[in-house]
């Protein structure tokens, strides 16, 4: 016992010693280190905050933003809403006279053709306004207005010309068409039709247009860029 007690007082003593011998510039700069980390770790934190604080600002400036751009997306969308809505109430009950020609500023007025040497398209409405166009080598050379339930007939010189049908009802004249190279269209019920080109030769060619499958003749699928 006396020997292992003789062998450990002096480790304990040397722990001791080792254990103290840090010198006072060795603890200050020890300190000094420490509260550097402590401050290098602060700055970090209030960094870290500072970017997270930052990223929530953008993020509720940006969802404000798109609030924002709803918002008068919505109103516009409302207020487009609202003047198709007067203009379908102004309009929808709208038409013109038969043979009136609302297109006459861009292909001018029908002249007639009663000389030897003519022919006639004769047009019969039922259950729709139409307003019918007459093309001659791809250039409108007639065109006219044509109320439900009535007949207008078209005079020209013989040749071959191609008919068009444009149906619907409520006529709005400020309605732009053809991508806005005139004015002038129905505001609902929309369609396009069209015949072969005829030719005709001292003949009354006659068009009965009802819209169902009993009608005269089925129109093939037309366009406002044909027709017009």
């Amino acid at each position: 016992m006396k020997l292992k007690t003789a062998l450990f007082l002096p480790l304990i003593c040397f722990v001791f010693i080792l254990s103290s011998c840090e010198s006072e510039a060795d603890r200050k700069a020890r300190l000094a280190k420490e509260e550097q980390q402590r401050v290098e770790i602060e700055e970090k934190r209030k960094a870290e905050e500072a970017e997270r604080a930052f990223q929530l600002e953008q993020e509720r400036i940006e969802r404000e933003k798109k609030e924002e751009a709803e918002r008068i997306a919505r109103e516009a969308r409302l207020e487009e809403e609202r003047r198709e809505k007067a203009i379908y109430e102004k309009y929808i009950n709208n038409s013109l006279r038969t043979g009136a020609t609302p297109y006459s500023r861009y292909y001018g007025g029908n002249s007639s053709c009663d000389d030897y040497g003519c022919s006639q398209i004769k047009v019969r409405t039922s259950n729709s306004d139409v307003i019918v166009t007459i093309k001659k080598n791809n250039r409108v050379v007639r065109h006219a207005f044509i109320n439900s339930g009535n007949s207008y007939t078209f005079s020209f010189p013989n040749g071959t010309y191609q008919t068009f049908f444009y149906y619907g009802k409520g006529w709005n004249p400020n309605k732009e068409m053809k991508g806005g190279e005139m004015k002038g269209g129905f505001i609902t019920n929309e369609s396009f039709g069209k015949d072969d080109p005829q030719h005709l030769s001292n003949n009354v060619l006659t068009y009965e247009l009802i819209l169902q499958q009993n009608g005269n003749f089925s129109t093939r699928p037309s366009n406002p860029e044909e027709a017009f």
